[in-house]
């Protein structure tokens, strides 16, 4: 008998492309259905998964909003979920310096929303395991002489974004030591790929060197990330998923670290723009130095390890899509 899983935020960015790459995958949509729900705020558009739900029965789509607890109720009874990947969240940095209710409202309230509604599942029927999609955000920031976070960092977020991340993991952790609800956690670093929204830093780069329009970069430019990309994170997260020890975290990462102003630079030259379009503005607020992951317990535990080459493959690929969508 197929189990169906909810996945949340999934006209989104990550969560699109997993609708895609895993989801709609033969193995996968012969023992899974599918419901996908998404508030289609200005970061979802169901244009990104329209193909795919018009394509196969084993996907249905609701537009919700996570926050909304008497939606999230009637969900549930409508379907008896084996699981939940909850891929929704208000996830950009600037944002959530500028309006941090809205994050603690999605991130915080809509995860428990979710969780009161599994555990109630898992309790009537057990065969249950909820997934959480978190972010390396949550251990705070790295010098250039510190080894990359595990599993065991100490959460210290020093955004709105990722304070109210962390929030919502410790309220996962929560219900595993105090209801033995099954919850895992992912925690990646920096996706990139088709199908994000242009605010975030590669597309927003690519569009404006497409347009011959300034490059704005942060400060100096020497922050530095680890650079996942999505399909190689979204096949991690099924790993998880399927596989992953209920009360643990799985880090993934990309093993790929690179100075914003580098991966600014590279963009150009893939583009044959001068670099002159750099423009370097005020820093944000708060701004972390590094991020950089090691994913090894995931790797040892699940066989996981991402596929995807930053500057042979990733890069290339992702500036390919938006010149399809932007290049004039």
């Amino acid at each position: 008998m197929k189990q169906t899983v909810l996945l949340t935020g999934c006209a989104g960015f990550i969560g699109s492309n997993f609708v895609k790459t895993v989801a709609c995958r033969a193995d996968i949509k012969a023992l899974y259905d599918f419901v996908i729900v998404d508030a289609l705020t200005y970061a979802g558009n169901l244009e990104n998964i329209k193909p795919e739900l018009d394509a196969h029965s084993h996907l249905k789509f609701h537009q919700i909003d996570i926050r909304d607890s008497q939606k999230i109720h009637d969900l549930f009874k409508k379907y008896a979920f084996s699981g939940v990947i909850n891929f929704a969240a208000e996830s950009h940095v600037d944002r959530s310096i500028e309006s941090p209710n809205i994050f603690v409202e999605t991130n915080v309230l809509g995860t428990l929303n979710l969780l009161k509604e599994s555990l109630a599942l898992f309790e009537a029927k057990g065969n249950f395991k909820y997934l959480q999609i978190s972010t390396d955000e949550v251990y705070g920031t790295l010098q250039m002489e510190d080894a990359p976070f595990t599993e065991t960092t100490p959460l210290a977020p020093n955004s709105p974004y990722s304070a109210s991340k962390a929030s919502a993991d410790l309220i996962c952790r929560s219900f595993f030591e105090t209801f033995k609800l099954p919850v895992v956690i992912t925690r990646c670093s920096n996706n990139y790929g088709p199908l994000q929204v242009e605010e975030k830093f590669i597309p927003l780069m690519i569009k404006r060197a497409l347009a011959n329009e300034p490059l704005p970069i942060y400060g100096t430019g020497m922050n530095i990330r680890d650079w996942i990309y999505v399909d190689d994170h979204n096949e991690g997260v099924w790993k998880v998923f399927t596989n992953g020890t209920a009360g643990e975290v799985y880090n993934l990462g990309g093993a790929s670290e690179r100075q914003n102003l580098d991966v600014a630079k590279m963009i150009l030259k893939a583009l044959g723009k001068p670099e002159s379009l750099l423009k370097f503005v005020t820093d944000r607020k708060g701004h972390d130095f590094r991020y950089a992951i090691n994913f090894s317990k995931t790797q040892k535990e699940l066989g996981w390890s991402p596929k995807v080459r930053f500057e042979e493959e990733g890069l290339n690929r992702t500036i390919e899509h938006y010149k399809k969508l932007w290049a004039k």
